[in-house]
């Protein structure tokens, strides 16, 4: 698969510093006076998606952009299936959708072998390694160490009962030395050894007993037992190296062990010509004692020696090795190996999950002490002075400035702190030092946006999650709700759209009147790449707080608008990236679209402060309950360390005993928290920040104060983070499924040696799924995201630690646990079985029963050591009876649909059918001139020309006699005035006026001066007499057309009449000298147009009190005009 793409990230893509130099003018100018635009970076990773090099296409790339070898690899497990057939039998008509199904057979291939590989070493390694009967179990008893025991061809006899017979005291020789060998002493012939037949070696032809040597009966002969009172004892002589060596004439051959005595006792001397005896003597004599006195490689080495072996054993035998055979040694010592790696990983999960849950957590929730926050840093602000500027403060400075209105200034001398001069930013030549600012003046509450997203959701889980932030400790001063309704959806069984929802909550601030839509760059392929948003602006009320909001409703463009069809609907990445998007532009002074520009203005006037101040972003979901104290502990534990980019709090669930499928549910979630994730933050690297409930740092100061590193807004994170052209099953299954886990592998990959923490202080409730096709959805996406993500993120060679105790191995053993869950849970069952049906008898066969009692048993411990709750171990209960639902039936499913990138039944839309849920792609092509981007200080610059203009226009407005409605406020000018004095179509204004569309129409600056209104309101005194126009009146005005302005003046007595079908006569010019501009009528002083002022053809208008005014040929906005 293609884990690895070689692609590089493009230079070019890094903002930087524009070129074009600031306008001349004898005022003062808008400009960005301290800004990051080349932070501290070091060298980039390779991206996990590769960034398409040619524009967007009308319709996605079909070309395949992953690994050759992995997609030949998939082509050779597939070549069963070919194209032909999968096209007309599958139904997999697109040659990508083929692919993509290959690529998921190739996955269940590998993940099949893995499986028989781990069951192998579980199960088979022993059966094969160390069979039945080569196991040393209570099989042998070892010489010496049970009194009363003699042995005879390798069998323990007990001697308890018997008498001495032939002068062979039995109870003498058992006190001696129990167990030693006494077969020599019985009777018995060359001619019972069967496997000495044939040979011509005198090993094998000697007769076994001479004059005096067999005092005892025949051997082979049950009777002579029972005579002598000897008892079988069913068990084997077992010696061990020591003792082989020790003993006179006794050697080793393949494990059993030979009493040669009668066979030096007939032969003295060697035998001349006769390779056994010469090998045997060899063993004797030359063999050290350390050796043990091993001949299996002499004999095995040569065939003529390997011959005599059977012969041996059959004569000679008097016991055998009890030590296990190299084979069942190599079993043993992977089934130790194994016991001690995960017993040892259980353990020490358990016991850090512990330590961090106790000591390190309750540090980082509490509050910062004083010697952090009264150090001297730099401040959050990279704006202008100029920007700072707000409704309530006006200084141009932070709240927190001093009571001169100006913040401290880092002096050239201090070397501790740095000037942003240096490498790592760039400022205007003119600029100051940074300001640095005591972090006591900013305090312990740092300003936070708090993102919901939400699609489908109804009235009461939006109003609950809102509720909930809004309701906690923090300040409403350093919070700012940020709702981004993901197109115009109306969620299942719902009556009102989710946008008309979340604006119904909405408490407007009328200053900014009705929202524009606004164009920005969607995550989307094709015409789907464009899309605009609509800001909505004002405070959410609840028991008495009042919390600043924000809510971006994506409409769509157009054509979408027009379709009717989730128009602006884009996803939760899109959602994530258009807050972003924004920061990163903020800081880095990037170029923005209209939509981030509108952001920017409508922030900055809810907080009073712009929005480079914020330095953290919570991340929740619309279904979540946040408790009131989190807010506050997740920021609490950015302050105490600088190096944590991102922390998560603990989810509990809602609607616990709902169903089944939610009651299975709770210990899974408590375990994933308390454990896992407890266990990952000791490393400081958890692997997943859940998108319902996570806080990320937007920005982090350097650890000598001085400077800013961005991090969640890295221009480089935010361009992988926002790839849309996806080709390959593993991009597909990165990007399309788990947001929130890949946006946590894209930091940890950049940033290694910061911190991803979990802290249990900080807790929210949500609602999971109740049934369980939702939970099978839900645990698709999950499961298939996180082996994808663990792919990418166990390649991260300089995480913490090193080796078995380093997060690079905890990530492997956690990729390998999710793949082979199948044959674990399987291998589970199949030991309570065994062991139920054969209990163990040692402790080899006692360790699977040991792993499987600490794995199910630690937790039971830890849920009475962090919680102290009982019903915890009721819901565990419930979570080990349904554990074939969560190893097998989940995982299973979940492989089975590797190529499956839909988000299925978790969120359900009104009219929504299976295929609908393709909100990233596209036709057509994407156009992107069509969204303009701009620096800040263009915008801006643009905004106040507008302003001017406006402010021009009015006032030409006011000097003609009219007055402007509150109730016609709007955004957009009339365009049907003939001077076009609109930003959209004036033709002799600056560069900059056709920029005027795409600014908001109002200004936030000064309530009481609203903008121009759309039409022109005639006083009140003088609306009584106005004609109202019926139908037929105006079919007779268009009938007779309008005729240009004859160069002289005509009153409006002299006005012609319209001729009616009726034949009856209508004076359209009333008292009030109201009437339309006509080709017949001549112009009046007096006549006034809905459009335009009264002008004559010298240009002259009738100001108050009857004086004319001069103005240029184009009116009284002509540039040329001086007011």
């Amino acid at each position: 698969m293609a884990l690895r793409f070689q692609s590089n990230v493009d230079i070019h893509d890094v903002p930087i510093p524009t070129t074009r130099p600031p306008p001349q003018s004898s005022g003062p100018t808008i400009r960005r006076a301290k800004t990051l635009t080349r932070p501290e970076r070091g060298v980039a990773p390779v991206p996990l998606i590769t960034p398409h090099t040619t524009s967007v296409q009308g319709s996605p790339d079909s070309s395949y952009n992953g690994s050759s070898a992995w997609r030949i690899f998939s082509r050779v497990v597939t070549f069963w299936a070919p194209s032909f057939l999968l096209s007309s039998l599958g139904g997999l008509k697109d040659k990508a959708t083929r692919q993509a199904w290959r690529e998921k057979i190739a996955l269940c291939f590998i993940i099949i072998i893995m499986c028989g590989v781990i069951g192998f070493a579980t199960v088979g390694t022993q059966s094969v390694l160390c069979p039945s009967d080569q196991r040393s179990n209570d099989e042998f008893v070892r010489v010496g160490s049970t009194p009363g025991t003699l042995g005879i061809q390798g069998h323990l006899f007990n001697t308890s009962s018997a008498s001495s017979s032939n002068g062979v005291d039995f109870q003498s020789l058992a006190s001696q030395l129990p167990g030693q060998d006494i077969t020599q002493f019985f009777t018995r012939s060359a001619s019972e050894f069967s496997e000495c037949q044939g040979l011509s070696f005198n090993v094998a032809q000697d007769p076994p007993c001479s004059s005096n040597q067999c005092p005892l009966g025949n051997l082979n002969s049950s009777s002579t037992f029972r005579q002598l009172g000897l008892s079988e004892t069913n068990a084997l002589v077992g010696y061990d190296w020591d003792q082989v060596a020790s003993l006179p004439h006794f050697i080793v051959v393949d494990g059993a062990v030979l009493n040669m005595s009668p066979y030096f006792a007939l032969h003295t001397s060697s035998i001349a010509g006769d390779k056994v005896d010469t090998a045997l003597r060899t063993l004797i004599r030359n063999e050290t004692a350390s050796s043990g006195k091993d001949g299996t490689r002499l004999f095995y080495s040569r065939s003529d020696l390997k011959s005599t072996v059977p012969c041996l054993k059959q004569r000679y035998y008097a016991g055998n090795i009890d030590k296990i055979t190299p084979g069942c040694f190599a079993s043993q010592l992977i089934l130790y190996a194994g016991l001690i790696v995960i017993l040892g990983l259980v353990v020490v999960r358990f016991i850090m999950a512990c330590i961090f849950t106790w000591f390190l957590s309750e540090r980082l929730a509490g509050p910062p002490d004083s010697r952090a926050l009264n150090r001297h840093a730099i401040s959050p602000a990279v704006m202008p002075e100029g920007a700072n500027i707000s409704v309530d403060n006006m200084n141009g400075t932070a709240p927190w400035a001093g009571p001169g209105g100006a913040a401290k200034k880092l002096s050239k001398n201090n070397k501790s702190l740095r000037s942003l001069t240096s490498s790592a930013s760039t400022l205007t030549p003119d600029s100051s030092p940074a300001p640095v600012m005591s972090l006591a003046s900013i305090g312990a509450e740092l300003f936070a946006i708090c993102l919901v997203t939400c699609y489908s959701e109804g009235e009461e889980s939006l109003r609950t999650t809102l509720d909930s932030i809004s309701r906690t400790t923090y300040s409403d001063s350093r919070k700012l709700l940020f709702v981004v309704a993901d197109g115009m959806i109306t969620g299942a069984g719902e009556k009102r759209s989710t946008p008309d929802i979340c604006v119904g909550l909405l408490e407007a601030d009328p200053r900014f009147g009705n929202p524009t839509p606004m164009l920005y760059e969607a995550v989307g392929s094709g015409e789907k790449a464009q899309n605009r948003a609509m800001i909505y602006a004002g405070h959410y009320t609840v028991a008495g707080r009042r919390t600043p909001t924000v809510i971006i409703v994506k409409c769509g463009t157009e054509a979408e608008a027009a379709a009717g069809k989730k128009a602006g609907n884009r996803g939760k990445r899109d959602s994530q990236l258009i807050l972003m998007n924004f920061f990163s532009r903020v800081t880095y002074n990037d170029r923005m679209s209209p939509l981030d520009f509108d952001l920017f203005r409508k922030i900055h006037i809810l907080m009073g402060v712009t929005p480079d101040f914020f330095e953290v972003c919570l991340m929740v979901d619309a279904d979540t309950k946040v408790f009131p104290e989190s807010l506050g502990h997740l920021v609490n534990c950015m302050h105490h360390d600088q190096l944590i980019m991102g922390v998560c709090g603990e989810t509990r669930i809602a609607n616990k005993r709902q169903s089944w499928v939610t009651a299975i549910q709770v210990f899974e979630y408590f375990i994933s928290h308390h454990l896992a994730k407890a266990f990952e933050s000791a490393f400081g690297g958890v692997s997943c920040l859940p998108g319902c409930f996570s806080m990320f740092r937007l920005k982090a100061r350097k650890t000598t104060g001085d400077d800013w590193v961005p991090l969640i807004i890295k221009p480089e994170i935010v361009k992988e983070y926002s790839q849309s052209e996806v080709t390959t099953l593993h991009e597909k299954n990165l990007l399309l499924l788990g947001e929130d886990r890949f946006l946590t592998t894209i930091l940890l990959r950049t940033f290694p040696n910061r911190k991803m923490m979990f802290l249990p202080q900080a807790r929210c409730r949500t609602v999971v799924p109740d049934t369980f096709k939702m939970l099978v959805s839900q645990r698709r996406r999950w499961i298939n995201s996180t082996i994808h993500n663990l792919m990418e993120l166990v390649l991260v060679r300089n995480l913490c630690g090193t080796f078995c105790f380093s997060m690079q191995f905890v990530v492997f053993m956690d990729l390998l646990g999710t793949v082979v869950l199948p044959i674990a849970i399987s291998l589970t069952y199949m030991l309570i079985i065994g062991m139920a049906l054969n209990p163990p008898h040692s402790f080899e066969e006692a360790i699977p029963l040991m792993l499987l009692v600490a794995v199910l048993g630690l937790p039971a411990i830890l849920i009475l050591i962090t919680t102290g709750k009982m019903v915890y171990v009721f819901w565990m209960l419930i979570y080990l009876a349904a554990l074939p639902v969560w190893n097998f039936i989940l995982p299973v499913y979940a492989f089975w649909h590797f190529d499956d990138f839909s988000w299925g039944e978790t969120r359900k839309v009104e009219g929504e059918s299976k295929g609908d849920s393709d909100h990233g792609g596209g036709g057509g092509k994407f156009n992107g001139a069509a969204v303009p981007m701009r620096r800040w200080e263009d915008w801006e610059r643009s905004r106040l020309r507008k302003l001017r203009r406006d402010d021009r226009r009015r006032r030409d407005f006011e000097r003609a006699g009219y007055v402007t409605g509150d109730g016609l406020l709007g955004s957009r000018t009339d365009v049907r005035s003939q001077y076009d004095g609109s930003d959209t179509y004036s033709v002799a204004s600056s560069d900059d006026d056709h920029w005027g569309a795409q600014i908001g129409g109002y200004n936030e600056h000064n309530a009481q001066f609203p903008p121009p209104p759309a039409g022109l309101i005639m006083p009140d005194a003088g609306l009584h007499t106005a004609k109202t126009v019926d139908a037929s009146e105006l079919e007779a005005m268009l009938e007779a057309g309008f005729d240009d302005r004859p160069p002289s003046h005509s009153s409006p007595a002299q006005s012609p009449r319209y001729q009616l079908a009726d034949q009856s006569t209508v004076n359209l010019v009333s008292s009030n000298g109201y009437a339309p501009l006509t080709r017949q009528m001549g112009s009046s002083d007096d006549i006034l147009s809905p459009a335009s002022p009264n002008m004559d053809f010298n240009g002259s208008l009738h100001g108050p009190g009857g004086q004319r005014q001069r103005y240029g040929p184009l009116g009284p906005l002509d540039p040329a005009t001086r007011f």
